[in-house]
C-alpha cells in the first residue's frame, strides 16, 4: 500500500519530510512514509513502498555496524512496536498493523546535533556545481571549498583521492547549506566534531567497500547523530537509503558525466528537466517516473540485503 501520512492516536513528536514520530513516552515510534522531498520541497506524489525500503534498508545497515558504531534502534518487528503501542494505551495496535508493520521503527530518545555530517568519495551533486563555479575544471592547483582542498581539473562523477567530510547545516525550511569543519566545531564543540567526523568517514569507508561487492557504488552519503540519556553519541534517524545516499551501478560508472543511480537523484533530473524553479508548491510526477523511482529504489535493497 502506499502511506502518505500518518494521523496514530499518539502524541505527534515530529513530522518530517518523510518521517513521522510518535512519543511513546520512554520511547519514540518512527514511521517513514511514502513522501519524497526534492531540494527539500515535498512532493505531492508518494513513491510506493518507499518508505518501507528506507526502513529496512536502515535496520540492515545500523546491525551491520552495530559492533563498533551506537545506534538509536530498539526494534523494528512489529511484535515489539505493537507491544509498545499497547503500551502507550494504543487499545487496538493491530488496526494499525497494515500502515506500520515493515516500515517503523521504535528507537530511543536522542539529542540531534545541529549538523549534517556529510561523507563524499566522488565528486557529484552540490560539490561537483560549486567547484565548477570555483574555477576546477581549468585549475591549476588544489581547489579549496569549505575548507577541503580538492585536486584540480576533475570531471563529473570522479573518484576523489580520499573520502571527505562535508557537513551541513540542517534547515527545517528551505534548503541546507554546507559548512566548513571549523564552523562545525563552533556549533557542536571541536572534540565533538571530530569524533563525527571519524564516525562519519568510517561508515562511508566501510559501507562503500562492501556494496562494491554488490555491484554499487556509494558516492556520497549523509549521517546525522545525536546524544542519548547517558550522553553517548550515537547514530539516528535513517542510515544509507537512497534517499540520504547516491547509489550508482559500478558496471556502468563512466566519470565525466552524471551517472545512473538507484537513489532519487532520479526525480531531481526529471524535475530539473522540466524547469521546475524548486519552490514549492511541487509538480505532480507522472506515472512513468513514479514507477521508474520504485523501480531503482527496491533494486538498491535487493542488490545490498539479498
Amino acid at each position: 500500500m502506499t502511506l502518505f501520512e500518518t494521523n496514530l492516536p499518539l502524541t505527534l513528536h515530529a513530522r518530517g519530510k518523510v518521517r513521522d514520530t510518535y512519543d511513546l513516552g520512554d520511547c519514540l515510534l518512527m514511521v517513514a512514509t511514502d513522501r519524497l522531498s526534492a531540494f527539500d520541497v515535498i512532493l505531492p506524489t508518494p513513491i510506493p513502498d518507499k518508505g518501507c525500503v528506507l526502513t529496512q534498508l536502515s535496520v540492515f545497515w545500523l546491525h551491520k555496524f552495530e559492533n563498533w558504531m551506537p545506534h538509536h534502534l530498539i526494534s523494528a518487528e512489529w511484535a515489539d512496536i505493537c507491544t509498545a503501542l499497547q503500551r502507550a494505551g494504543v487499545s487496538e495496535p493491530d488496526a494499525y498493523r497494515e500502515h506500520l508493520e515493515g516500515r517503523s521503527m521504535l528507537v530511543r530518545r536522542a539529542q540531534p546535533f545541529p549538523i549534517e555530517c556529510v561523507a563524499r568519495g566522488y565528486i557529484a551533486g552540490s560539490l561537483w556545481k560549486e567547484y565548477r563555479a570555483a574555477g576546477g575544471e581549468t585549475a591549476d592547483a588544489p581547489v579549496h571549498l569549505y575548507g577541503v582542498a580538492l585536486p584540480p581539473r576533475l570531471v563529473e562523477s570522479a573518484e576523489l583521492p580520499e573520502p571527505i567530510f562535508t557537513p551541513a547545516t540542517k534547515a527545517h525550511t528551505g534548503h541546507d547549506e554546507n559548512i566548513s569543519f571549523g564552523q562545525a566545531c563552533a556549533l557542536v564543540g571541536a572534540e565533538t566534531a571530530q569524533t563525527l567526523r571519524d564516525y562519519t568517514l568510517r561508515l562511508y569507508k566501510e559501507a562503500h567497500a562492501y556494496a562494491r561487492t554488490r555491484g554499487i557504488l556509494l558516492a556520497d552519503t549523509k549521517f546525522e547523530f545525536g546524544r542519548d540519556a547517558d550522553g553517548q553519541i550515537i547514530l539516528i534517524d535513517e542510515a544509507l537509503t537512497p534517499d540520504s545516499s547516491r547509489f550508482w551501478d559500478a558496471a556502468l560508472y563512466e566519470p565525466g558525466k552524471p551517472q545512473p543511480s538507484f537513489d532519487k537523484q532520479f526525480v531531481r533530473d526529471y524535475l530539473e528537466s522540466i524547469g521546475w524553479n524548486k519552490q514549492p508548491p511541487a509538480p505532480e510526477l507522472p506515472e512513468e517516473i513514479v514507477a521508474q523511482t520504485v523501480a531503482r529504489y527496491r533494486e538498491a535493497l535487493r542488490r545490498l540485503t539479498t
